[in-house]
Parts: structure tokens; sequence; C-alpha cells
């Protein structure tokens, strides 16, 4: 995942989205960009969708605030997430399980 994301246009692919997400806790809202994908898990049949937002200060404030349940929204949808692990360039992972953010085939294919 690169942080493009956070000037390019939002788009779409077979698996995920790339674009500006709001992700807020109630009292507070920040945009910023992201890459999500998601998949089937095979053995248990249910979605699990995960990505990196691109590198901002705001999103620190956020994670060092210890910020739970937030909300990450694109222009597809709402869901309930947490910041977790930041890489080396600053970026924190979200995911979550169920419906994602972005038009998605949720269901197992075969």
């Amino acid at each position: 995942m690169t942080d493009e994301t956070a000037t390019g246009p939002d788009e779409l692919d077979d698996d995920g989205y790339r674009g500006e997400v709001e992700l807020g806790d109630g009292e507070r809202s920040v945009r910023v960009g992201a890459e999500l994908r998601g998949a089937v898990e095979p053995i248990s049949g249910s979605y699990r969708w995960y990505g990196r937002l691109a590198a901002d200060p705001a999103v620190t404030e956020l994670a060092t605030s210890r910020a739970r349940n937030l909300t990450l929204t694109t222009p597809y949808g709402s869901v309930t997430t947490t910041l977790t692990d930041v890489d080396p360039w600053g970026r924190y992972r979200v995911g979550g399980a169920g419906t994602p953010p972005f038009p998605a085939s949720t269901t197992p294919q075969g």
C-alpha cells in the first residue's frame, strides 16, 4: 500500500477501495487517504476487510488519544473500526469483519 491514496481520486477495483475516507470518534473527524481490501475467508466463510491509512498527524492524534470505536466512512458506506499497528512510515492499520465500507462480494464463491 502506498501513500498515493492521499491525493489520488477515489477508485474501486474487484476487491477494494483506494481514496479518501473520513475517520471520526464522535467528537472529531479527519479526512485521510486510505487503501482498503478484503476477502472471504475460505474456512469460516466470513468476509474480512483491512487496510492502511495514509500517514497524517490527525490520525496519529486519534491513535494516541486511545480513541476506540472509530467510524470509517467512504462514499459507499460506514463501519466501526479501530486503529491498530502503525508501520515505520506512520500509517495505521484498520480492519473489520462483515460488510465492508466499499462494494464487495461478501459471500463465498464456489
